[in-house]
């Protein structure tokens, strides 16, 4: 069809003469212009010419003052008069849609994927020249089925195929709403184009938006080019872009313009920044029309920006129809409020506008005037919304009383409301409880109205709500006050323990680790420790193997879950140190601490930098696992030495038994005596004393302390901390002196381990040491002065005990 050169083809500058398949006649051209006539006209002299082009002749003559001649035949004219040469007009109009419907049967062979590009353009090109004279001409190209196979072609993996095809798709359309709904827009050939906005390059763009404005046009597929998926996201962004060029931009304005006929688009428009169709309607059409846009608003799903934009133009509209209106006007308001509400920015805005009264009226009213629950559950929405803001409510008045959210008897009433409404109030007022314990700054007013109210136990009892978000919320409430509340937890959980069953269940499951995974380990990890008839409950329901288990594998990273998965872990090692506080006169838990190998796990914890409460409690666990070595160690019996020793003594020497524990002086083991020497804790340990976490560095020294506790070989254990690097760490904790706490500890260690005279003579010359010490017995309490003292004269054990310490500093 078409002539290739150089390897390329452009469909523009070809004819499409090629594509005849009867020859033009000569008399069929003007003789002017050389193209076949349309409008041929004869005149004075015989010859006949295009109507256009012999009348420009004519008036270029009478305007130069010419002669008015033939431009053929040079002929003078006796007359300008046209004659219509009807008949040849009509052989040529016969002649034309004989050609013109060969050579459309030409192009359709062409419009396959057999065919070259450069046939497949020069068919495209003739398609489109034909539809641009008439819309006749575009129903016959319909007629004879090329629609759909163009369409085919913007899937072409040529882009100049794809771009002449968007190109001739918006020539069929133009003025013909069949060919647009009917075979263009038909298939999935719409959400091609789409395609094309997002993915083409700049011409494709060009030609795909122009096609998609002209089909707009119509009002029915302006539904349907707003319900592809991305199509109004798409043409906002290229509205709006500072990148695209100018036509791009201005088709995606009008493209939007013609969608906004329909109200699905203009929600759409809204959900993806372009809110101006919705504001328009909402701010400045009829009351009628500003509440339905209002209950509209409601419903759709906004940006961010777009929830500050609504409440900093129609916020305060709003609240006043909360306040004012009727009871569909409120409807309408709370509908919209909850959606604005939901951004803590546009949140605070409402706050602002006052919104916090007519929420508080609407959720404590009641009899004729109180709304339905439905309406009171978006209520109590809002007002959740609101408080997850994190304003502090305890300034913001409510009446005239100056009562404010976290006023006792407002909080009463919130309590009264989530005991005696249904689960989905339920819900959100657990959330409002949980927002207002989330700041520090409030969550004692929210303990003491909960104390003084006595719903504890009622609180409780939504740890088994079938509901999850109720139960979740429930969780988070008790997780929040269990630090305030511990002692009343226990007490309630002992009263019906399918609650702490029910919590132990949750931190169970094993999809993953959520937000009420990780409250639920938090709150059991807040109850009282020493309770050993929680922990034996737990025990019972099977929830320490559980959560060891859950912890390996968190350790060794078979358990992801983001944001939760540290609160979660630490949860978790709190709960499990329960076992290490109630070891004391009890077999059976040193039995259960013995077969889950608490020490190996503990002292594998200690590795885990950076979760600082994870190795807080795990060193408390090792402390008190190892105050339990000393009894649990197995001493052997002394041997027997015969006769011949006990008569001649000096011939006896003093032995040694191999595995012998040095600190314990027996047989020890990490599992069966919790031994820190054989458990390979001691150099973990002594790491945790460079933590820049005091209470890290306290729990650390604690548990180092007891290979130094009354009835162990405390030289033996002064010898493993010198093995394990760990007195000078001490010794810097000592002089850091970063708290009471911890200086009280640090001195006590010191004392024990300067009772051996090589170190204590050592750290004689340390004047920061000696200084640290001087300070203790100066300012400590009356123990820590009566360690101190001790240690003091440890270090003096040599003559001249100011000289030797000025001395051993000029060295």
């Amino acid at each position: 069809m078409a002539e290739v050169q150089d390897g390329h083809c452009d469909s523009t500058s070809q004819s499409t003469d090629s594509l005849r398949v009867e020859p033009i006649y000569e008399s069929f051209l003007c003789p002017l212009t050389k193209q076949v006539m349309r409008d041929p006209v004869t005149i004075d002299s015989g010859v006949t010419f295009e109507r256009e082009a012999i009348m420009k002749w004519l008036n270029e003559c009478l305007s130069s003052g010419k002669r008015l001649v033939c431009p053929v035949s040079k002929k003078e004219l006796s007359s300008t008069d046209l004659n219509p040469s009807i008949a040849l007009r009509n052989t040529i109009d016969e002649w034309m849609n004989r050609n013109e419907a060969a050579k459309l049967d030409v192009a359709r062979k062409s419009l396959t994927s057999d065919s070259t590009e450069c046939d497949i353009l020069q068919a495209l090109q003739y398609i489109d020249e034909i539809c641009q004279r008439s819309r006749s001409s575009r129903q016959v190209v319909r007629r004879d089925g090329l629609i759909s196979m163009i369409a085919e072609l913007l899937k072409n993996s040529s882009t100049k195929v794809r771009q002449k095809a968007l190109e001739t798709l918006r020539s069929i359309a133009k003025d013909d709403d069949d060919n647009k709904v009917v075979e263009i827009a038909a298939g999935d050939n719409i959400r091609t184009m789409v395609k094309f906005l997002n993915h083409g390059q700049t011409q494709e763009k060009e030609k795909a938006v122009s096609l998609l404005y002209e089909l707009s046009e119509n009002k029915s597929l302006s539904e349907r080019i707003g319900s592809v998926p991305g199509a109004i996201l798409i043409l906002v962004g290229l509205s709006s872009s500072k990148v695209e060029n100018l036509l791009i931009v201005d088709r995606a304005e009008k493209t939007l313009e013609n969608l906004e006929s329909c109200e699905k688009n203009v929600r759409q428009m809204a959900e993806n920044g372009r809110l101006q169709p919705l504001l328009r309607l909402l701010l400045e059409g009829s009351p009628d029309m500003q509440l339905s846009m209002a209950a509209y608003l409601g419903e759709l799903v906004l940006s961010n920006d777009v929830k500050v934009l609504v409440a900093q133009t129609a916020g305060s509209t709003l609240v006043n129809i909360l306040k004012k209106g009727n009871r569909e006007a409120r409807e309408a308001a709370l509908k919209a409020l909850n959606q604005i509400s939901s951004y803590d920015a546009s949140a605070k805005i409402l706050i602002e506008a006052g919104i916090l009264p007519p929420l508080i009226t609407d959720l404590f009213t009641v009899g004729s005037n109180q709304l339905p629950m439905r309406l009171k559950e978006v209520s109590a929405n809002i007002l959740a919304n609101v408080v997850a803001s994190g304003v502090r409510f305890e300034s913001i008045p409510l009446d005239h009383n100056r009562q404010t959210l976290v006023s006792e008897d407002i909080v009463h009433n919130l309590l009264h409301l989530i005991s005696n409404t249904g689960p989905a109030i339920e819900c959100k007022l657990l959330q409002v409880l949980v927002g207002l314990t989330d700041s520090s700054t409030s969550v004692q007013n929210i303990v003491d109205a909960i104390k003084s109210s006595g719903a504890i136990v009622s609180l409780i009892q939504f740890v088994e709500a079938p509901q999850r978000e109720v139960r979740m919320n429930s969780i988070k409430l008790l997780n929040n006050i269990s630090p305030y509340m511990g002692q009343e937890l226990a007490d309630a959980f002992r009263g019906n323990y399918s609650q702490l069953s029910s919590l132990v269940r949750v931190i169970a499951d094993n999809n993953g680790v959520s937000e009420e995974q990780a409250a639920a380990a938090g709150l059991v990890a807040d109850l009282p420790m020493r309770d050993s008839v929680l922990t034996r409950r737990l025990l019972e329901d099977g929830a320490f193997a559980m959560i060891i288990s859950k912890v390996m594998r968190i350790r060794q990273g078979e358990i992801r879950g983001g944001r939760f998965v540290n609160p979660f872990l630490e949860g978790l090692v709190r709960i499990v140190s329960r076992i290490t506080f109630v070891l004391d006169d009890n077999p059976d838990i040193i039995d259960v601490a013995r077969e889950c190998n608490l020490t190996a796990l503990f002292t594998d914890l200690l590795q885990m930098n950076g979760l600082d409460t994870v190795q807080i409690f795990s060193a408390t666990a090792l402390e008190k696992l190892s105050h339990q070595s000393k009894h649990l160690t197995k001493v052997l019996p002394a041997p027997n030495p015969g006769l011949c020793f006990s008569i001649f003594p000096c011939l006896s020497q003093k032995t040694v038994a191999t595995g012998i524990c040095r600190v314990h002086c027996g047989i020890c083991s990490a599992r069966e005596s919790f031994c820190l020497l054989e458990g390979k804790a001691v150099e973990k340990l002594v790491a945790c004393l460079d933590n820049n976490n005091e209470k890290v560095v306290e729990a650390a020294l604690a548990a180092l302390s007891t290979l130094l506790d009354d009835g162990v070989d405390i030289d033996q254990g002064v010898m493993v901390l010198c093995d394990a690097e760990g007195i000078n760490p001490i010794l810097e904790v000592l002089c850091e002196n970063r708290n009471e706490a911890l200086r009280q500890r640090a001195v006590w260690a010191v004392e024990r381990i300067l009772r051996m005279d090589e170190i204590a003579y050592e750290i004689s010359g340390n004047q920061n040491v000696g200084t640290a010490l001087v300070e203790a017995f100066r300012h400590g309490d009356y123990r820590t002065r009566q360690v101190a003292e001790r240690a003091l004269k440890h270090v003096d054990k040599l003559p001249n005990f100011s000289g030797i310490f000025s001395k051993m500093g000029a060295q």
